[in-house]
C-alpha cells in the first residue's frame, strides 16, 4: 500500500480548529482512570506541555477465521501544547503477530514483527501510531524484505467506551513495496476491524508531569 500524507493546508486547518475549540472553552470531561481497560482518559482544561499514551493488546477480526492477528502496543508521546497535531516526541514499541492456517500435516505458520514507534497522535477515543520495523520472527520469511528496508507501518485505533461507544477497532496500513514511497509518519487507514479479544488503555493529552 502506498504511503499517504495530509496536504499542508489540511494540517494547518486541523491545528487552527483545535486552537479555536480550546479558546472557546470547549473541553472533554474525564472518562475513567487509566487503569480501566478499554477506556479513555481526557484532561478537562489542558495547558502547557501535554502527554498521551496507548497500551494493551488486541486480536482483530479477520474474514478468514483460521487467521489470528494480534496487535500489542506500548506507545507514548508529548506535545508542546493544545493545538499541536503532531507530537514533539514519541517513543515505545508495537508488535504485529500473525498466525496463519497450515495445510494438513504441515506446521502452523507464524509471522511477527516488532516496530519502534516514531509517532503517536490521539484525539478523544482515537489514536494513530506509526513505527519502523526493527525485528521479525516466526517460520515465514514474509517480512524479511521489510526489515532490510526498515519499512514504516501505521495502525489506527478506536477505543470503545462501553455499549454506547461500540466495540474497539483497529486499522492496519500494511507495508509499502520496493519502489513505492514510504508511509508518512503519523498516518494510518481507518480503524475498520473489530477487536474481538483483549483491549487498550488510551490516555489523550493530559498535562505532562
Amino acid at each position: 500500500m502506498s504511503g499517504f500524507k495530509l496536504p499542508n493546508r489540511a494540517v494547518t486547518f486541523l491545528a487552527a480548529t483545535a486552537v479555536a475549540v480550546t479558546t472557546a472553552g470547549v473541553a472533554s470531561a474525564s472518562a475513567a482512570p487509566a487503569s480501566e481497560p478499554g477506556k479513555t482518559v481526557r484532561a478537562s482544561t489542558p495547558s502547557g506541555s501535554l502527554t498521551s499514551s496507548l497500551k494493551g493488546w488486541g486480536r482483530m477480526d479477520y474474514p478468514d477465521a483460521g487467521h489470528d492477528i494480534r496487535v500489542t502496543v506500548d506507545a507514548h508521546a508529548t506535545f508542546k501544547g493544545v493545538g499541536w497535531v503532531e507530537p514533539d516526541k514519541a517513543w515505545g514499541t508495537f508488535r504485529i503477530h500473525h498466525r496463519m492456517p497450515a495445510a494438513k500435516g504441515e506446521p502452523e505458520k507464524v509471522n511477527w514483527g516488532d516496530f519502534k514507534v516514531d509517532c503517536l497522535t490521539t484525539g478523544g477515543p482515537t489514536a494513530t501510531v506509526t513505527g519502523r520495523i526493527v525485528r521479525t520472527g516466526g517460520n515465514v520469511a514474509g517480512w524479511d524484505d521489510y526489515l532490510k528496508r526498515h519499512v514504516r507501518m501505521g495502525i489506527s485505533f478506536y477505543v470503545g467506551e462501553g455499549e454506547s461507544g461500540g466495540p474497539s477497532r483497529i486499522g492496519l496500513s500494511g507495508g509499502t513495496e520496493k519502489g513505492e514511497p514510504p508511509l508518512s509518519k503519523c498516518m494510518a487507514p481507518a480503524a475498520d476491524s473489530k477487536v474481538i479479544e483483549g483491549g487498550y488503555d488510551l490516555t489523550d493529552k493530559v498535562p505532562a508531569g
